[in-house]
């Protein structure tokens, strides 16, 4: 089966394409450092002008009042400007050409400062070309840590059309599983206790918000509930409820687009003078105007206008206002990183504790841009090699040890990157891995054993799957994996498995504050410790079809989790021997 994940860079011909396509013209390409500097702290800026643009000089604008800088040639016209330093040239094979690099810095800032700023290059034959086809850069000031609740969360995606319509109600009957299921936002309440009784902490919903559509991602509003899930009153209660029990709430939400019926849009296209003409991004009007991956319905939002910008900001603010703890920012790579810092900015203000979190289906070089913006993003990376491992089988032990090593130590220690095993967007994981529930006890074992908050889909935890693959011929079917909660008929011991593998995370401080620390890998095994002190857990996997015994020196340890019954430890003269059956995994943990 070929795994499928929505994103930019699905094949190899995109991935040349942009990375030959960058270092050939002028490019900032975030990179600055620290990028989420503290107060009074410099910030280096570094440029880099390809053979495109054989650049002998460069700079950098910055405004420090929210407005955008301009200038030409180092001549700041609003703003200030610093001539960047030409920094030794670097060889280029697969351009077969110099790049030169530019370096220099924006002086520290207070507190509560909202940094604008752009780069360029100029050469004799092009001019002055701004980075990035002209992008707007922006950094936020402030000492704003990620949320200390969010770091210990295990989240509960749940789709709100397809988790419980509410008691004495049936399941809505739609021709095609694009239709409507009748999941209510009361159903959601009412099944809080079977939330909390798995020992999830926080909930994640997918859109609430009025649209044309099942799923919710083109709303017609951002400030009001789709009638047909509830209304305010039922989400105010939904939000009591949640916090009663001591669980946060994460609201999904869309800044890059929405619903061509919203009224705005409707508006622009029927008005030419119209006051949101400019909340678009028209090519030709009223025709032609840029969108969310080709599709007209979703007309992309023009985030370089104030007011549209603003609009979004409020949208966020009124749902904290209300006791939203944060959000998931569907496509956060659509709109630009100046958008980001200000939307840092005015939600924090709102609430300070509020955790932010971005869907960034690009490489961990461009999640990492987005430290100090927002709280982090959702580790795609992580999940690739989790199914490729786990649910596929195409990775050995050590090719996916070392990529577990190597993608601890590349991101920072205070960037989120909540896990996830699958989602509303792909096949679902039970369904990836041919229905072998040893497949997803392992790969939740690897999943709840590493830092990053994990997040199970709605159902996983009791075996829901699908009866159709999300890509038929070209067309990609999504909703196939959205299937209603099963209520009845639960796989029972999978329930539990996921159960303990949450009391267990919650009870270890090593897990979620803990080094990762690779002690063995070959072809069909793992072993990695989470140590933190003199404590620590040490977790050793399987990946054959046949049943292994692997010898530990360290003691005194004990079992603290098993995917299979049959796991066992047996001491021995120099130390344990650990007896795993094919595809299973177990935790032991130090004894003090």
């Amino acid at each position: 089966m070929n795994d499928f994940i929505f994103g930019t860079l699905a094949t190899q011909k995109l991935r040349r394409s942009r990375v030959e396509g960058q270092r050939s013209d002028v490019t900032h390409l975030h990179n600055r450092h620290p990028r989420d500097p503290q107060p009074g702290e410099a910030v280096h800026i570094q440029v880099s002008s390809g053979p495109a643009q054989p650049g002998s000089r460069a700079w950098v604008y910055w405004t420090v009042d929210r407005t955008d800088p301009s200038g030409l040639q180092g001549k700041p016209e609003n703003g200030f400007c610093v001539e960047l330093e030409p920094v030794d040239p670097i060889w280029d094979t697969v351009l077969w050409g110099y790049i030169q690099l530019f370096s220099g810095f924006i002086p520290g800032q207070p507190a509560g400062t909202l940094v604008r700023y752009r780069t360029s290059s100029w050469s004799p034959t092009e001019g002055e070309k701004f980075s990035d086809q002209g992008a707007y850069e922006a950094y936020y000031v402030d000492v704003d840590p990620i949320p200390e609740w969010a770091k210990s969360a295990v989240i509960y995606q749940v789709f709100p059309d397809r988790f419980f319509p509410g008691t004495r109600k049936e399941w809505l009957k739609p021709d095609t599983p694009s239709g409507f299921y009748g999941g209510t936002l009361r159903g959601i309440t009412e099944k809080m206790d079977y939330i909390a009784g798995m020992g999830f902490n926080t909930i994640w919903l997918n859109p609430i918000f009025p649209s044309p559509s099942h799923h919710g991602y083109d709303a017609t509003d951002l400030f009001s509930i789709a009638p047909r899930l509830g209304t305010l009153q039922d989400f105010q209660e939904l939000v009591k409820e949640s916090h009663r029990q001591g669980i946060r709430l994460i609201l999904d939400f869309v800044p890059n687009h929405w619903s061509s019926l919203h009224p705005t849009f409707q508006d622009a296209i029927r008005n030419p003078a119209s006051k949101y003409r400019d909340w678009y991004l028209f090519r030709n009007y009223p025709d032609e105007y840029e969108t969310f991956f080709g599709v007209k319905d979703l007309p992309q939002l023009n985030l370089r206008n104030p007011e549209t910008r603003q609009h979004i900001c409020d949208a966020a603010g009124y749902w904290l206002d209300l006791g939203v703890d944060g959000f998931r920012l569907d496509y956060a790579i659509g709109p630009s990183h100046d958008f980001w810092a200000e939307f840092r900015r005015e939600t924090r203000k709102v609430n300070p504790d509020c955790w932010t979190f971005g869907e960034v289906v690009d490489p961990p070089d461009v999640q990492v841009s987005f430290e100090g913006l927002l709280d982090g993003c959702l580790d795609f990376m992580l999940l690739e090699g989790i199914r490729q491992t786990f649910a596929f089988g195409r990775w050995d032990g050590v090719r996916f040890s070392s990529f577990l090593q190597r993608h601890q130590q590349f991101f920072p220690q205070q960037f989120s990157r909540p896990s996830f095993l699958d989602n509303h967007d792909m096949n679902r994981y039970l369904w990836a891995c041919g229905g072998d529930e040893r497949r997803l006890k392992l790969a939740a074992l690897c999943q709840f054993t590493l830092q990053g908050p994990p997040v199970v889909y709605y159902g996983t935890e009791v075996g829901l799957s699908q009866l159709r693959d999300v890509r038929q011929g070209n067309l990609g079917l999504p909703e196939e994996s959205r299937l209603p909660m099963i209520w009845q008929l639960q796989n029972q011991g999978l329930k539990a498995y996921y159960q303990s593998l949450i009391s267990f995370r919650k009870t270890h401080s090593e897990i979620i504050d803990g080094d990762f620390v690779a002690v063995h890998a070959d072809k069909s095994s793992i072993i990695y410790k989470r140590t933190l002190g003199n404590q620590y857990s040490m977790v050793l996997m399987n990946l054959s079809a046949r049943s292994t015994d692997i010898p530990i020196s360290l003691s005194p340890l004990q079992v603290a989790l098993v995917t299979d019954p049959t796991c066992s430890i047996h001491q021995e003269n120099n130390g344990l021997k650990v007896h795993l059956p094919a595809l299973s995994g177990m935790v032991l943990e130090s004894i003090h």
